[in-house]
């Protein structure tokens, strides 16, 4: 198995670095970026759910516009709110919580009735706690579970008459930045004294379950309340307001009270009016009453139904903090292409699927922390891919325009497409030219090597130009020579014809070339052209490390004699009858320069004469 690059590598573990950094920061329950985002994501899977139907267990008495009237004011006389109390008492209510601080004094007589009236029942009031800042945040650095919990200045109590004839919970619930109550806090602390929530407190009552804190959970008689760090509850919002069932209160003071809503059932009395100031947004109303949320938590801790987020879940969260930004540039380093793109894409609808059916299901996993972890990741490994992608690109072109430079480029392009192109030989009729330059040899010994560098430079652009033009390819450069071909990578019926006239063009480019050197060059060198017309065997040649398309037989060796054809008769072009006979009365030679011929001429190393025609320039 291939080793992965080095910088894969480091890759790949600082993505499991920075991964692992977010989820154990995680664990702590405090990255305030990270939550803020998870509160807009929360809110949308919220939606995405949908609102669904409370357990029948709670039953909110609303102190509303209604009530308000009847009993002529707001706040109501306390008179009205003891007769409010015994109203449901007289249901047989599991308990009776007030949403509602009584910490200042009333009228003697009407605080008297009410106190009357809470040592009659089941009841639970409201106490809230005043924190330093709006957030409710911990400012100690301790491992202590306790220490965790939200920290006040102090506590609002209700009035010690009252707080003689009931009990009492702290009501404040936790929000996000804005305003969303996310968490209702089942503990809360001022100095080293502890007290219950309003929720708790009520539901210990209702249920007669002991409330009992263990290091990472409370539990209600023998049932766990899963919390997060630091004992807080989250909540999962029923639905818009009036999802959780609401009797106005005046239904009290009216003796309309329905006894299937009160009979058995908590009941909150908390206020609804118009101006009270006691709402907050959700996901599904902008302004749902403030009661209606600690009913939710309450209905949560009685039916179990609410959202889990402990510290187990944020184990997972960690996983999926290290395990996702892994996986997907683990996939972006496997298949840069758009195989990759797509598993990657794959990957994280499997997760966001994950996530939401978990959501669904009461389990809270995050979906800020993964995507804070896998983003960076891949964006930037990304971009580094790109970068590296372009950087390769830009080495393959120069490797390229190398290859183009030394091998044909009709070939050269053919091949990249067709890497099979020639792997078995194969036979076929081609024209064969070949081009030489006359006494270079002994010119080479006496300039010197860049000069004849930049010479040999000249005459490979010049027949690279000639030869792409008439659409031949270029199988070879041999020192002061090169070899062409015209029937690659495929065959065609003007093959004789485009040699024929390369042949010409290639003559009068040579003389206008060498008509530029200075004399003491051009006075010691020429060229010979030969070209024959025949069949061929075109292959491959060469081991695995290097290899070259060229072309065999005796068509070749023809075209490469009949250059000293033409050498001995002065003549800058020998031409095969075979050649022009297939190229045509109308090809180049018949209609520029002087055509002589055929002749009969004895080729070196070949028994037999040839016919063979000579052509010259006018000049």
């Amino acid at each position: 198995m291939r080793r992965p690059p080095l910088h894969t590598l480091i890759a790949l573990v600082l993505t499991a670095v920075w991964g692992a950094g977010l989820g154990i920061a995680n664990l702590r329950g405090d990255i305030p970026v990270i939550d803020g985002a998870e509160a807009t994501l929360t809110n949308l899977r919220n939606v995405l759910v949908g609102s669904r139907q409370p357990p029948d267990v709670v039953t909110i008495v609303a102190v509303d516009d209604e009530t308000s009237r009847q009993a002529g004011h707001y706040p109501l006389p306390r008179a009205t709110l003891a007769k409010i109390v015994d109203a449901i008492a007289a249901q047989k209510p599991k308990a009776i919580g007030l949403d509602m601080l009584l910490v200042d004094p009333g009228t003697e007589a009407d605080d008297a009735a009410l106190a009357q009236s809470l040592k009659r029942t089941n009841a639970v009031l409201a106490a809230a706690g005043v924190f330093p800042e709006s957030r409710q945040r911990v400012a100690e650095d301790s491992n202590e579970p306790l220490a965790r919990v939200p920290s006040a200045l102090q506590f609002l109590e209700p009035q010690q008459r009252f707080a003689e004839a009931a009990t009492y919970g702290v009501v404040n619930v936790q929000t996000d930045k804005t305003g969303t109550p996310r968490f209702v806090p089942m503990l809360f602390r001022s100095g080293e004294r502890i007290e219950p929530s309003f929720s708790l407190r009520l539901v210990s009552v209702a249920t007669g379950e002991r409330t009992t804190v263990i290091s990472d959970h409370i539990k209600l008689g023998d049932r766990s309340v899963h919390t997060d760090t630091g004992y807080l509850m989250p909540l999962s919002f029923y639905g818009p307001r009036g999802t959780i069932r609401t009797i106005g209160a005046n239904a009290a003071l009216n003796g309309q009270l329905p006894e299937e809503a009160i009979k058995d059932h908590v009941v909150i009395i908390g206020a609804t009016v118009t101006g009270g100031g006691d709402v907050f947004p959700t996901p599904f109303d902008p302004v749902l009453p403030g009661v209606e949320v600690i009913s939710t938590s309450i209905t949560h801790l009685i039916a179990g139904d609410g959202l889990i987020r402990d510290h187990r879940v944020r184990l997972i969260d960690l996983g999926f903090a290290i395990g996702l930004p892994f996986v997907l540039v683990s996939l972006l380093t496997w298949r840069r292409n758009t195989i990759g793109l797509i598993m990657a894409l794959c990957v994280i609808l499997a997760w966001l699927s994950i996530n939401l059916s978990a959501f669904k299901h009461g389990i809270w996993l995050s979906a800020a922390v993964p995507i804070a972890a896998a983003m960076p990741p891949a964006l930037l490994f990304g971009a580094a891919q790109l970068w590296l992608g372009r950087k390769q690109a830009s080495h393959f072109a120069q490797q390229s325009e190398l290859l183009q430079r030394i091998q044909a480029p009709g070939l050269a392009e053919y091949l990249a497409r067709d890497p099979g192109f020639l792997a078995e030989p194969v036979r076929q009729e081609a024209a064969v030219v070949f081009i030489d330059l006359n006494g270079f040899t002994g010119l080479s010994e006496a300039i010197g090597p860049t000069a004849v560098r930049e010479l040999l430079n000249g005459f490979y652009d010049l027949v690279d130009e000639e030869v792409t033009a008439c659409g031949g390819a270029i199988t070879s450069f041999m020192g002061d020579g090169a070899m062409i071909l015209f029937g690659l990578p495929h065959p065609k019926r003007d093959d004789p014809a485009n040699a024929a006239r390369c042949c010409i063009r290639l003559a009068d480019r040579m003389r206008g070339w060498l008509g530029a050197l200075p004399e003491a060059i051009a006075s010691r060198i020429g060229f010979k052209i030969g070209a024959h017309f025949g069949t061929v065997v075109a292959s491959r040649l060469g081991g695995r490390g290097r290899q070259q398309i060229t072309a065999t037989g005796d068509t070749v060796n023809v075209a490469s004699r009949l250059m000293e054809v033409a050498a001995r008769n002065n003549a800058e072009i020998a031409i095969s009858n075979d050649l022009l006979l297939s190229a045509g009365p109308d090809s180049e030679p018949y209609l520029e320069g002087r055509l002589d011929g055929p002749i009969e001429a004895n080729l070196r190393g070949r028994t037999g004469s040839l016919a063979v025609w000579l052509w010259r320039s006018q000049s």
